[in-house]
């Protein structure tokens, strides 16, 4: 019971601090508040970007490996090494499909942007078609809100059919049922069979919402699928029984054999997984981490030495009283320990304060630019913690300096 007692002594004494010095005090734990309102809103802002980057990744699937001609490379990109080689190609594909023992899915795709879609009097503008063979429903995580996914036949036969995204079906008919309805598109006419699910939007472009989806035989007939223009590329789903090194490792033989590269010759090809944009993802966020922690540093720092200066001037001011606890019993660890809660106890009203601050940033940023922040439970504690550390460190040294006080000198000053 004694530490409780203590503890709501040392929250008094701070409180008579604060009431009896506002202005003082209020200056010494302006820095506490700033360091953390820097860290915490730093830290808010990084982790509600990577939660919604890292949402847009996961579409991709994390055990997907695309077989393209460019690989992902961030920083200086070597173009030159890989611009003679060949694209990914349909025979390419059909030795996968027919070889690739480890895969739940393989598809061809192709994709073309910044199209427009007609239906009557209505079109919807900047659209993007993608182009895809009939397991595309394995690769990618997508739902139906309406209608049906293509059949074998229409795939194979390269049916006029189409999937639409969620927005494209609004443009386009409204409130009326578009299964079954004919849209033009690339100069053709196609029956809507399904909606995709709405999404909503997407930092990395994964978005089905203005997607609109043709079987891959359907577009050879109106594109050139093999044209670079088009990102040709095999999208490979691994068997969830296998890790993705085995996947992977399987896919390098198969196109190899398939390429007839020569033992010790570079690839032809290359084998792009999600995982590289995580490991960028993290890094780059580190690094603001990192800068987070050096600027609100220095402010912690400077508030460090504030609060350790005000708990110097409360040991002065309170001499007399330290030294009348210590003749009626007092031990040193109990004085020790009422100044430390006490700097503690300013620490966590400066840190308090500044979560306070990043609450209120983030309300401001997410109504201002519709990106929602999010001030989480973890970055709460964080904050706390700081603080806590911080109002330790700061007051140990005048706690241990009002400790080792003499109760008969304490007493006469």
């Amino acid at each position: 019971m004694i530490i409780f007692r203590l503890i709501g002594e040392s929250f008094r004494f701070a409180f008579d601090a604060l009431r009896q010095n506002k202005l003082r005090t209020m200056l010494s734990l302006l820095a506490i508040t700033i360091g953390i309102f820097t860290i915490i809103a730093v830290f808010s802002a990084v982790d509600s970007f990577r939660a919604k980057l890292q949402s847009s990744v996961d579409k991709l699937g994390s055990n997907t490996i695309y077989v393209q001609k460019w690989p992902w490379i961030f920083g200086d990109y070597p173009w030159w090494k890989y611009m003679n080689r060949p694209q990914p190609s349909l025979r390419d594909f059909a030795s996968l499909r027919d070889r690739m023992e480890n895969a739940d899915g393989i598809t061809f795709e192709i994709s073309t942007g910044n199209r427009t879609i007609k239906y009557r009097s209505s079109s919807v503008e900047g659209i993007s078609v993608t182009g895809a063979s009939q397991d595309f429903n394995k690769t990618w995580s997508f739902e139906l809100q309406a209608g049906r996914y293509f059949t074998d036949n229409e795939s194979k036969n390269g049916s006029p059919v189409c999937l639409m995204g969620a927005d494209i079906a609004e443009g386009l008919f409204g409130s009326e049922d578009p299964i079954g309805k004919q849209a033009q598109i690339l100069g053709r006419r196609v029956t809507v069979v399904g909606v995709f699910k709405k999404e909503g939007e997407d930092m990395l472009g994964t978005s089905l919402d203005k997607s609109v989806n043709i079987p891959i035989n359907f577009a050879k007939g109106i594109l050139d699928i093999q044209n670079e223009r088009y990102n040709p590329q095999i999208t490979v789903r691994g068997s969830t029984k296998v890790s993705l090194e085995e996947v992977e490792s399987e896919l390098t033989g198969l196109m190899r054999s398939i390429h007839r590269i020569r033992p010790g010759q570079e690839d032809d090809f290359a084998l792009n997984k999600t995982t590289m944009i995580s490991n960028q993802l993290d890094t780059m966020f580190n690094m603001v981490n990192i800068a987070g922690w050096v600027i609100g540093g220095f402010s912690i720092l400077v508030g460090g030495f504030s609060i350790a200066n005000i708990m110097f001037v409360s040991v002065k001011e309170r001499t007399n009283i330290i030294g009348i606890q210590k003749s009626l019993g007092a031990k040193n660890y109990f004085i020790l320990l009422q100044f430390i809660f006490e700097s503690i106890s300013l620490c966590i009203l400066g840190g308090l304060l500044g979560l306070f601050f990043v609450f209120l940033f983030a309300k401001v940023i997410t109504a201002v630019s519709g990106f929602e922040v999010i001030l989480g439970l973890n970055n709460i504690i964080l904050g706390i913690g700081i603080s806590v550390v911080i109002g330790t460190i700061s007051g140990f040294w005048p706690a241990y300096a009002a400790s080792r006080l003499d109760p008969v000198e304490a007493i006469r000053s």
